[in-house]
């Protein structure tokens, strides 16, 4: 009998636990391996921040079917949890009490990763080659094989720098002391920071509405608190979301909300605002949009960069891969969810087929396998895990079969065509193309994707 296939994956957040519980099912042996000194380390880093979706998008079926034989009470399906909530009630249990617990590495962060005895340039014997990570732990640097690979990574510790052009703004390294990146808790252990302040927020998607209503909660309870929000184009209504049209309830909520604090004048917003400089003067910052006399600039005491992440892809440098040169996610993926070609945000599932590489056994998941690219859903993951894990175990009915309905964001400006598929949600197309009937009548018509006005 043939020794199990071992399958690596690189992060212990929800989607790569999910994947490990996936490859546990099919017989696989998972060796999970973490960065950070737990499971969940990036959750912990907005461990304040409450999900838009409830408990029911949050939790993947096999790792509940390998909670539920330790006697684990599961949560209220439609509670809405915290990040804490997430580790306390989820992930920290399907890390410690089920058949996961041996698997998982954690301060162990991935260097590289090769074919054992192939460098990139080699191709004959190539795919029976095992994979070779290489990762550091305390005890110095460490080498592991796989049959496959699973970099359920994700980008949290890889955010946008602030400069409108995708490089770090002049002066920006230098007043990395008065700037914070992604979702600060600005109410909770970050209060002193910015209590009596004026904070400046760069981004318009949800980190960056979120953090601005906090604020303007935080101004509404110590006087001299005054939000910005530094918005690069010129219609702040993009940032408000679906509304009542979106079927997840607490994400359209925080959008209305949000519309009506810069309605009534609470959170002062620059348009048009693309930073170039960044220079720290004194116990302020200077926050300007060009060089030269004709420059626009605020001063503020400090900056929060909420304008997403990026992917860190040097430790597979030494694989095949092949990824969307705009977007640096799978080819096959970028039609669905290149943000030039869709408004809305919810993408319709997608499996091994659409995140498979040139590398074969190399799949990207979760967030990283997004590229840069926004609006990503727990639940999309565990389905990208579950199709993957029956790829690799050869059962490609499973890997192809879509087992996930999305909830739509609202934001399109009108719905498919009778008994179409819905605008990016709907079960996957038979071959890869991303276009659904809405978005391909909008282009004839002269509009972007998914049927809203350009």
């Amino acid at each position: 009998m043939s020794e199990a296939k071992t399958v690596a994956v690189i992060g212990a957040g929800p989607v790569g636990l999910a994947a490990a519980a996936h490859v546990l099912e099919r017989g696989f042996r998972p060796i999970v391996l973490e960065a950070g000194d737990s499971v969940g380390h990036s959750v912990r880093q907005w461990s304040h921040v409450q999900l838009f979706s409830p408990w029911e998008y949050n939790i993947d079926r096999a790792a509940e079917r390998l909670l539920a034989a330790t006697g684990w009470n599961s949560p209220d399906p439609q509670h809405y949890p915290t990040g804490a909530e997430l580790l306390e009630g989820y992930l920290e249990p399907l890390a410690a009490k089920t058949a996961l617990t041996d698997h998982i590495h954690t301060s162990s962060r991935v260097t590289d990763i090769s074919r054992a005895g192939f460098d990139k340039l080699k191709t004959k014997g190539r795919e029976s080659a095992p994979f070779e990570i290489r990762y550091q732990n305390g005890q110095g640097p460490k080498v592991v094989k796989a049959d496959a690979v699973i970099d359920a990574s994700g980008t949290w510790h890889s955010p946008n720098p602030a400069g409108a052009n995708g490089l770090p703004a002049i002066g920006e390294t230098q007043a990395a002391a008065k700037i914070a990146y992604g979702m600060p808790d600005v109410l909770g252990r970050d209060r002193a920071r910015y209590a009596g302040k004026t904070v400046a927020v760069l981004g318009a998607g949800h980190s960056a509405i979120g953090t601005l209503t906090d604020l303007a909660q935080l101004a509404a309870e110590m006087p001299g608190t005054q939000p910005v929000w530094l918005l690069r184009g010129n219609d702040p209504a993009k940032a408000f979301g679906g509304g009542a049209n979106d079927k997840l309830v607490a994400r359209g909520e925080l959008g209305a909300a949000f519309a009506s604090l810069v309605a009534a004048g609470r959170i002062k917003v620059e348009s048009e605002f693309r930073v170039s400089h960044i220079t720290a003067d004194g116990p302020r910052l200077t926050v300007a949009t060009s060089a030269g006399s004709c420059c626009r600039q605020i001063a503020v005491d400090e900056l929060i960069v909420a304008t997403g992440f990026r992917p860190d892809l040097n430790f597979v440098r030494e694989l095949r891969i092949q990824l969307d040169p705009a977007i640096e996610c799978p080819v096959a993926l970028a039609p669905l969810i290149d943000p030039n070609e869709h408004s809305c945000g919810t993408v319709r599932p997608h499996g091994a087929r659409e995140l498979a590489q040139a590398e074969p056994g190399f799949y990207f998941a979760g967030i990283k396998s997004y590229g840069r690219a926004p609006t990503f859903l727990m639940l999309t993951g565990y389905e990208q895990v579950r199709s993957i894990a029956a790829d690799i175990a050869g059962d490609h009915a499973a890997a192809e079969r879509v087992e996930l309905v999305l909830p739509e964001t609202g934001v399109c400006s009108r719905a498919a065509a009778p008994g179409a598929n819905q605008c990016c949600g709907g079960p996957a197309p038979s071959t890869v193309d991303a276009c659904c009937v809405a978005d391909a009548n909008a282009k004839q018509e002269g509009k972007s994707g998914c049927g809203c006005a350009s």
